[in-house]
């Protein structure tokens, strides 16, 4: 029940793990925990580890692996479930894809024992250029969590569509039209804004407006917003329904092409690894 970083106070006073009657459900015996050396130390010299060859376990990073994929829309065009953070590192070179820490807070849960303190993370990731993901992770340690929350939100990672305000003139700027998220009580709304505005929000709203490539927006929002996890993802709600909107610009006829798992079945059959058991 001692965690390894708890430093006992003057005022703290510890329970007698011996002696007389011990603690409620037959005292706190060891069980074998925490005796005798865990093997951890790797030997002299560790350097760099070499990094594990990526074996794909979905088709879709099959076809990505391969050379079959060589663009991240294609994937977001037929709506393409991502469940391996690799496929989205594959797109991206080293460093290309930022990520940031927005939130840690412990979270507790009432056992037998006493309390299990774990971490929740949550965590963003984007290109400034148009893509943004945010996943969250629990975890009993804050590395672990951090960890599984850049996983998670890679795996989570959304086109999000610009456009302007007023003229076209230049690159896109702003978001295209009013859209809005929400999450729990948190209501977010995104304006469009005029080239030179800026982000009119608050931090958090200025780190995603960033990460998603976003220069000039006004920004509304209501409810309980001093909950970070929740305003982010509101807004991340409304970055994603800026291509739920089938504006003019999108009316010519659509030349449909064949999803990748169709034209490349053939080659999903040939190449597929017969199951050892």
């Amino acid at each position: 029940w001692l965690k390894s970083d708890f430093r006992p106070g003057p005022s703290t006073s510890l329970p007698d793990m011996g002696g007389d009657g011990g603690f409620g459900k037959g005292g706190f015996g060891d069980k074998g925990k925490g005796k005798g050396k865990k093997g951890k130390g790797k030997g002299k010299g560790k350097g760099k580890q070499e990094e594990k060859q990526w074996t794909p376990m979905t088709k879709l990073g099959r076809l990505v692996n391969d050379g079959k994929i060589t663009c991240l829309e294609d994937i977001y065009l037929h709506s393409l479930p991502i469940k391996e953070p690799e496929i989205i590192d594959h797109f991206y070179p080293p460093g290309s894809l930022k990520d940031e820490v927005l939130k840690i807070h412990p979270v507790q849960k009432m056992t037998s024992a006493g309390q299990t303190n774990r971490f929740v993370c949550y965590v963003l990731v984007g290109d400034t250029n148009g893509h943004i993901g945010l996943g969250s992770k629990c975890a009993k340690e804050v590395a672990t969590a951090i960890r599984g929350g850049i996983i998670a939100a890679k795996i989570n990672l959304i086109p999000v569509r610009r456009g302007f305000w007023g003229n076209r003139i230049g690159l896109p700027h702003t978001v295209p039209m009013k859209v809005h998220g929400k999450c729990g009580s948190v209501r977010a709304r995104l304006i469009p804004a005029p080239r030179g505005s800026g982000i009119v929000g608050s931090p958090v709203m200025k780190k995603m407006m960033a990460f998603a490539g976003i220069s000039d927006c006004f920004t509304c929002s209501c409810g309980h917003t001093r909950t970070t996890a929740n305003f982010a993802k509101a807004t991340f709600e409304a970055l994603k329904a800026t291509y739920g909107y089938l504006t003019p610009d999108l009316w010519k006829p659509t030349n449909h092409v064949k999803s990748p798992f169709q034209e490349w079945s053939d080659y999903l059959a040939q190449s597929k690894q017969a199951a050892t058991y």
